[in-house]
């Protein structure tokens, strides 16, 4: 099936359209309207569909950036969290930022229920955050990834009680990974985007009516997999930080490098993304996604972005010249009123756009002090851009060495993780990757399609889900949080391996069941395994796995 690939920038939207046999056929670039991200998408979409020719149906990626702008500026509907944290744990340490109403009942870390909750202190815990002005509410106990009965009967509470929250978010629904306050955050963000993700898949719902042609949607995920439109109005904080992935499965559709260590830059308008190829995988965070200054459990890819652009403010100061991190809207060259280090580029004559004389006016406009004249201010913001990038590349590799990194497949990295190439896209990249490169002492890759790169990403992207499995043989039971599954086991019967299959098999029939008939390999990715001890003897084992669809790119030419 041919795809349609749409990336929401920061400076622009591309789109791509993709056949069945990873060919581009059109692409497209058009403004990004911050205020009106939808109307973005709908004008690119318009656009592609346009250039399409014949009866054949498509498939429509999106990597949004709704979620995570709503999460960057505080947006979206007012939350809060009922937390049900057991003994041992005063939740008043946490600065959380948010509304977090402690109520009684408790789950111990084997998955059993030591007390049940108060149904009327659930309900008085909800309606005070109702009073209090939350209109999205988010239940979380601690350990509820091994056992969630008391986070359905909290919900249950609220829900007959009338009370009209747009969302109720549960905890154990989002990650079946261990850290309580992690979770709380994930759920609380969670449930404050998920009435934005739900008025945007309504206006993709429509277009999709309007475009009979389009047979299906998928949103890019902060891991580089992508997840149905139905799931993301679920856990619409899975999609945050689809931008960045969307570089990355970019480059691992397009690149001709064969390198198992690379650095992937995007240079776009507005902010430069780094990610990191390490053994050949890339490289994800290992604790989840970092956002806003919250900590989630949201597996993510590992990147870095910064706020250096083609179009990058300009400033003089006495020890130089200092670029971003504010956009000062597009270059002199293409209209703009001020000069950018796209204007320095073109008028140096290292990239051929827009008009050179309105570059060199803008330039000339700018110049001051020691750079008085605009070839040597042009020089020094193309010299100071190469310094910026090549100093924030080596601190990601600085950092990622001073920390446990996993890749995608959790194989431990390598200690040389630093990168033997530089892959580049983004409009700029032609002029300022090789100069970067040569600084860094690497060879480089310009990506076909550089400009649009990241609609071809979003398109490439291949589906991908995760689920976590938890055994404990003494108590003889399975548990899959993610699907609410709790089933008996025999315990002379299960051992490692048998956790492994069956971690596998529910993750491949959950996959299926999702419609993703092309599954790709589903591989053990967190695996741990204790022993159970009573008077000095094992009495059991417990195992907690955890295993996806192996994410990645279809390869496009």
């Amino acid at each position: 099936m041919r795809v349609i690939g749409i990336d929401v920038g920061g400076t622009n939207t591309d789109a791509a359209l993709i056949s069945d046999e990873g060919i581009v056929l059109a692409m497209v670039k058009t403004p990004t309207d911050h205020d009106d991200i939808l109307c973005s998408v709908r004008t690119a979409l318009e656009e592609i569909i346009a250039s399409h020719k014949g009866p054949f149906p498509m498939e429509l990626h999106l990597s949004t950036t709704l979620p995570t702008n709503a999460i960057v500026e505080g947006e979206g509907d007012p939350a809060a969290v009922v937390a049900i944290p057991g003994p041992g744990m005063n939740l008043l340490d946490y600065d959380f930022g948010f509304p977090v109403y402690s109520v009684k009942g408790y789950v111990d870390h084997r998955g059993r229920v030591a007390s049940d909750i108060d149904p009327d202190e659930v309900l008085s815990a909800a309606r005070q955050a109702w009073n209090d002005g939350a209109r999205a509410l988010a239940i979380v106990g601690k350990f509820s990834q091994r056992n969630n009965s008391l986070e359905l009967a909290a919900k249950q509470v609220v829900e007959q009680a009338g009370l009209k929250f747009s969302q109720i978010t549960l905890g154990h629904q989002l990650s079946g990974r261990h850290g309580f306050p992690r979770r709380i955050m994930t759920a609380y963000l969670n449930a404050r985007v998920a009435g934005i993700q739900q008025e945007f898949a309504a206006v993709i719902e429509r277009l999709m009516s309007e475009n009979p042609i389009i047979a299906g949607v998928r949103i890019l995920k902060a891991d580089g997999g992508t997840m149905g439109l139905a799931e993301s109005c679920v856990r619409p904080i899975e999609t945050i930080l689809s931008g960045p992935a969307a570089s990355l499965t970019a480059s691992l559709a397009l690149s001709r490098r064969t390198e198992a260590n690379t650095v992937v830059v995007d240079i776009g308008g507005t902010t430069t993304d780094i990610a990191v190829i390490a053994g050949g995988e890339p490289v994800c965070q290992r604790g989840g996604a970092v956002i806003g200054g919250f900590n989630t459990l949201v597996r993510a890819l590992y990147t870095v972005s910064i706020g250096l652009g083609g179009d990058s403010e300009v400033r003089i100061h006495d020890s130089g010249v200092v670029l971003g991190p504010r956009r000062v809207g597009k270059a002199a060259a293409l209209g703009g009123a001020e000069a950018t280090p796209t204007d320095a580029a073109v008028a140096l004559g290292l990239a051929e756009l827009g008009q050179r004389d309105k570059a060199i006016a803008a330039l000339k406009k700018k110049a001051a002090g020691a750079f008085a004249s605009w070839e040597s201010l042009a020089q020094a913001i193309i010299e100071a851009f190469v310094l910026r990038l090549c100093t924030a590349v080596d601190e990601v590799y600085r950092t990622l060495e001073n920390v446990p990194v996993y890749t995608v497949s959790e194989i431990l990295a390598p200690p040389d993780i630093r990168p033997r190439a530089v892959i580049g896209l983004g409009a700029p990249a032609g002029v300022f990757i090789p100069l970067a490169a040569e600084q860094l002492g690497l060879p480089w890759e310009i990506l076909p399609y550089h400009a649009g790169a990241n609609g071809i990403g979003a398109a490439a992207a291949r589906p991908t889900v995760s689920l976590s499995v938890h055994v404990d043989t003494e108590q003889e039971q399975m548990i899959i949080p993610e699907l609410g599954l709790r089933k008996q086991i025999k315990q002379a019967l299960f051992d490692q391996k048998q956790a492994r299959r069956a971690a596998v098999e529910h993750t491949l029939a959950y996959a299926q069941g999702l419609g993703l008939e092309e599954c790709s390999e589903i591989q053990i990715v967190e695996e741990e395994a204790f022993n159970v001890v009573r008077g000095f003897h094992t009495v059991g084992r417990i195992f907690n796995i955890r295993a996806q669809m192996r994410p990645g790119a279809r390869r496009v030419r």
